[in-house]
């Protein structure tokens, strides 16, 4: 894939871009072959492999410019907006939303967050699309100043963009380098993202996380589905859960499932979905998976944790919980491997790298870890 940004030197953020994607590939496995070196036993199952241009579901745009001429994007050395509407790897979808997009921001006055001088409202645009074409889209603002002009000409940008089905302001008032505050204020009738995956419908709510490539997300839950299927786990536990994906893709008749995730709203989320499935075997709960005991230990365990990994509470959690089997999904393979250190009375069974990132060097990784003979 080649990327005019990149080649100009505007956007560096794809560090691979322009590489051979079968080279990518080869690099990202040599990479994962020397971290988990230390289990030579383990079966290698071949990469998922991901479409190399156009694979992001989600654009984390910040907004630049001034408000008749607003950009979609990122931040030069200076600070000031640099347009990045034509980015290759976003969704064919989300590029063709942000001409719209540009023009409701001009119509609606919504003038653009400057940094240097702290002035303005509209910092971020966040868009995410689902598998059926369907938009959320949020608008970061410092403050509510602009919510009156954003309702009354929200009717013209619906009629621009009838994709949209779920339409929100974040409120953001701090000066900070984080993209979205606490508050969310949802305009109209649609409060969550219906993502529909094969025969299951996973809900995103606006600060809920989803994997950022549909595609290879769909593998992730499916090769989840299949190693617990072959172990014929009667219990599951699900932790870092999120939304639900990997609870309710393993779900099966006379399986109880639980997921467990410190996110409130996601795991609403996910409590909705498993209703509208009809799933009664699968539970969710607020919680923290670190804090969890290794009392009545499932079948199986699967495990989805951020960047950090386990850590050494729950992996001794874990070690101790006698649980038979434990399916670990990674986005740092360097953790991972830390990880499958400090869980030594399991074997690295299989691993599979999953390209969930094209054009860089991270990549997904997912192991299944079989607890040994004693």
């Amino acid at each position: 894939m080649q990327c005019g940004y990149y080649d100009q030197g505007v956007c560096r953020s794809c560090t691979l871009m322009g590489m051979d994607y079968a080279a990518q590939i080869t690099r990202k496995s040599e990479r994962l072959h020397t971290l988990l070196a230390a289990w030579p036993g383990a079966h290698w199952l071949p990469p998922q492999l991901s479409r190399p241009a156009g694979f992001r579901n989600k654009a984390k745009m910040v907004v630049g410019g001034s408000v008749d001429r607003p950009t979609l994007g990122i931040l030069d050395a200076t600070q000031h907006g640099v347009d990045l509407t034509a980015c290759g790897i976003v969704s064919p979808g989300l590029r063709a939303a942000f001409a719209p997009i540009v023009a409701f921001i001009t119509l609606a006055r919504l003038t653009p967050y400057d940094v240097p001088s702290r002035r303005g409202e509209l910092k971020h645009v966040l868009l995410t699309e689902a598998p059926d074409g369907a938009l959320m889209l949020r608008f970061v603002l410092r403050s509510t100043e602009p919510l009156g002009r954003i309702r009354k000409h929200l009717p013209s940008l619906l009629t621009a963009l009838t994709q949209l089905h779920v339409v929100t302001v974040n409120l953001l008032p701090e000066h900070k380098a984080v993209l979205e505050g606490e508050e969310e204020i949802v305009l109209g009738d649609n409060d969550t993202l219906p993502m529909r995956l094969g025969d299951l419908v996973l809900h995103l709510r606006p600060a809920s996380f989803f994997q950022t490539n549909t595609d290879i997300a769909t593998g992730l839950y499916n090769q989840a589905r299949q190693w617990i299927d072959e172990v014929g786990a009667a219990s599951v536990w699900d932790l870092y859960c999120g939304v639900g994906g990997f609870a309710l893709h393993v779900a099966a008749p006379g399986r109880t499932v639980h997921g467990v995730e410190v996110s409130a709203p996601a795991v609403e989320s996910a409590r909705k979905s498993a209703a509208e499935a009809g799933l009664a075997d699968v539970t969710f709960a607020v919680g923290d998976a670190t804090a969890l005991t290794a009392e009545h230990a499932p079948d199986a365990v699967i495990v989805n944790p951020p960047r950090r990994g386990l850590g050494g509470r729950l992996c001794a959690t874990l070690e101790a919980s006698g649980a038979p089997t434990i399916v670990y999904s990674s986005c740092n393979a360097e953790t991972l491997a830390r990880d499958i250190a400090a869980l030594p009375s399991y074997m690295l069974d299989r691993v599979r790298l999953f390209d969930m990132f094209p054009q860089t060097d991270h990549y997904e990784v997912m192991v299944l870890l079989t607890r040994q003979a004693v």
